[in-house]
């Protein structure tokens, strides 16, 4: 896939994952909540271009700091998202205006890293981004899994960092 096909490809799914979790959604800890971001970095490695030719190791560092970026950016989503359970027994989760602040911080991280990799001349490839996305949905599907299932049967809504706890108008997906 071209460049401009995997960036149309990383925003449409951007858009689509976090406008969704700002609306209140029933979650089930069943699902394949792991299979979009495989999806993201399977069609991210055929492509040849993660790393850039001439500069390995400088390319390889800056990926692994997108990858630690985008994991503490899908765990910093999930611990901001409440979680609840209805008395009949289904888990709700929505996004809070602390999500908000989380995203807005990794955004500004990896455009500070594509500079850091432009001002070293670096060659940058959108398969590193889309990685990075995985990573971040992969981390925050996994947490918001793992809360939804500690949540017992008789439990209140599970705090989410700042959240006011105030009511939440339920909505279908």
């Amino acid at each position: 896939m071209s460049g401009a096909v995997n960036a149309l490809l990383i925003v449409a799914v951007a858009v689509i994952v976090i406008v969704r979790q700002f609306r209140a959604r029933a979650i089930n800890t069943d699902r394949r909540w792991w299979l979009i971001p495989v999806i993201l970095v399977v069609v991210a490695l055929r492509e040849p271009g993660t790393l850039d030719a001439h500069h390995r190791t400088e390319s390889a560092l800056l990926l692994v700091v997108e990858l630690i970026i985008g994991a503490a950016t899908g765990a910093g989503w999930a611990w901001t998202t409440r979680i609840w359970r209805e008395p009949d027994g289904v888990v709700w989760t929505k996004s809070t205006k602390a999500s908000v602040a989380v995203w807005i911080v990794g955004i500004a991280l990896r455009i500070g890293i594509y500079g850091i990799g432009s001002a070293l001349g670096l060659h940058q490839d959108s398969s590193a981004l889309m990685i990075a996305l995985a990573s971040t949905l992969l981390v925050r599907g996994g947490i918001l899994v793992w809360r939804a299932q500690s949540l017992g049967a008789e439990d209140g809504p599970a705090p989410a960092y700042g959240d006011g706890m105030r009511s939440v108008r339920r909505e279908r997906a």
